[in-house]
């Protein structure tokens, strides 16, 4: 699937300096984006982000606040309904480490690993959606909706069926 959505950086092209980037999905993206996030439509998709790289510290910190209002399905009515997200994050780089090196290297449970930069390159676009992706409710729905387990067996029936209700009947 060809990416439609993207704003790639390069991480050699960066200064210093702490930079804002503002983007806006148009409606080609929202679809683009809706099929990633396995939605039933994207409505709107905008990000808020901030980047900074320290060379003396090997570091590439990104964060910032991503806004989407995506169009889901309901696991228990079935019915549509439109959700807002608004995560904020942030997120470390490091601009030296490799894949092979982070497998290479031993961590406790609760160190911070920073993630790695592939192809000197980090897209922005990527981390706004991923970000929603961590967000969206695995099973959605509505404020409100509840759901209620109705047995199409009663009581009765089911003590009829149980099968040690018979070694029971046995031990007597």
């Amino acid at each position: 699937m060809q990416n439609l959505f993207s704003y790639p950086l390069v991480v050699d092209e960066l200064s210093a300096a702490q930079r804002r980037y503002k983007f806006k999905a148009d409606e080609k993206e929202l679809k683009f984006i809706a099929d990633v996030l396995k939605v039933v439509d994207a409505k709107s998709f905008e990000a808020d982000l901030n980047v900074k790289l320290s060379k003396k510290e090997h570091q590439l910190k990104v964060w910032g606040k991503v806004r989407a209002e995506l169009e889901l399905m309901s696991v228990i009515s079935l019915e549509n309904f439109t959700k807002t997200y608004e995560p904020e994050f942030e997120i470390n780089y490091d601009t030296q480490l490799s894949p092979k090196d982070l497998r290479e290297m031993e961590f406790e449970f609760d160190d911070e690993v920073p993630d790695v930069i592939i192809d000197g390159k980090i897209d922005l676009a990527e981390i706004a959606m991923e970000q929603i992706a961590l967000v969206i409710d695995d099973f959605p729905r509505q404020d409100g909706e509840v759901f209620e387990f109705e047995s199409e067996f009663d009581e009765e029936t089911t003590e009829k069926m149980n099968p040690f209700a018979v070694l029971a009947k046995l031990k007597k």
